[in-house]
């Protein structure tokens, strides 16, 4: 069993105490896990699935949601899906999923509504995406 050492405890291990330590903390903030700028996925966002595809069929039902290209997509009703980065403002990593009414990221517990705006965890909301649908073309765009 791994054991984990709080960010505190772990300084004071490496000899850290009084000044210096209150330095650490005050001047150190990329040592924050909660500070991460804004995170989107690498490559530009304008992309369109095809939903008779079996790849992305699971769109077609309510509740289900699919990844593609470090973005989640999910079907929230029978006429609106949601789009959002897979990457989480809590920690940044890319854990996001849809649970059938909401996004969530599997690392920390991170809450996202179906609009991107956090819930629990993290004040920080998901980067969100337009979607359009056309018969069956579901389009994916910023």
């Amino acid at each position: 069993m791994q054991s984990k050492m709080k960010r505190n405890e772990f300084l004071k291990s490496m000899g850290l105490k009084g000044a210096s330590l209150l330095a650490v903390y005050c001047g150190a903030s990329a040592l924050s896990s909660c500070q991460n700028e804004a995170l989107t996925p690498a490559s530009a966002v304008d992309f369109s699935l095809d939903l008779s595809n079996a790849s992305y069929a699971a769109l077609n039902t309510v509740g289900k949601y699919v990844i593609y290209n470090q973005i989640v997509i999910a079907r929230v009703s029978s006429t609106s899906f949601a789009a959002v980065t897979q990457i989480c403002t809590h920690e940044g990593k890319a854990q996001v999923i849809y649970n059938g009414s909401k996004f969530y990221c599997n690392a920390h517990g991170a809450t996202f509504s179906t609009t991107g705006a956090a819930l629990s965890v993290t004040s920080k909301a998901l980067t969100t995406y337009q979607t359009a649908l056309t018969g069956t073309t579901l389009r994916i765009y910023a």
